[in-house]
């Protein structure tokens, strides 16, 4: 005999036709199709392993949306958690620091480039930062509109 679920998912049946409703009807994100019916087929007391199957995802997920329906509810299982992502690495002073230094004249001569590994060897001498990547370098200069390779350079369109 299975032990019972660790957090069951019981649906008003307000809740379940809204889940039916959500899965057949509109347009959604294939994740939040999928914690639906996750719900749906859970609240039917299935095993984690044959909602897993039912649906095409890993019984560990099956639980993670079990637990988070009971801890927060049906619309936070059904949607993602924020994601706040790393906080910058330069300051908008330091960005602006970095692009004027990347368009000044190389430390090898005017016919040799900056290099990122240059750049961020220059930036810590000058003490803009305690350190800094090249990659961080690279990733900087390529979201900025001054890139030398970005804008046309006055040429004749092809």
């Amino acid at each position: 005999m299975p032990k019972p679920k660790a957090y069951p998912v019981a649906l008003t049946a307000e809740e379940r036709e809204r889940l039916r409703a959500f899965t057949t009807k509109g347009v959604a994100s294939a994740r939040e199709l999928r914690r639906a019916r996750i719900l749906l087929l859970a609240a039917e007391d299935r095993l984690d392993a044959e909602v897993a199957a039912a649906v095409g995802c890993c019984a560990a997920t099956v639980g993670r949306i079990r637990r988070r329906c009971a801890e927060e509810g049906v619309a936070a299982a059904l949607s993602d958690r924020t994601r706040p992502g790393a906080a910058p690495l330069l300051d908008s002073a330091q960005e602006a620091t970095l692009i004027a230094l990347a368009c000044t004249e190389s430390p090898r001569g005017p016919d040799s480039p900056w290099t990122m590994q240059l750049l961020a060897d220059r930036l810590v001498a000058l003490g803009v930062v305690d350190r800094i990547s090249d990659e961080t370098v690279r990733r900087t200069l390529k979201k900025t509109t001054s890139s030398p390779g970005n804008a046309r350079s006055g040429a004749s369109p092809n």
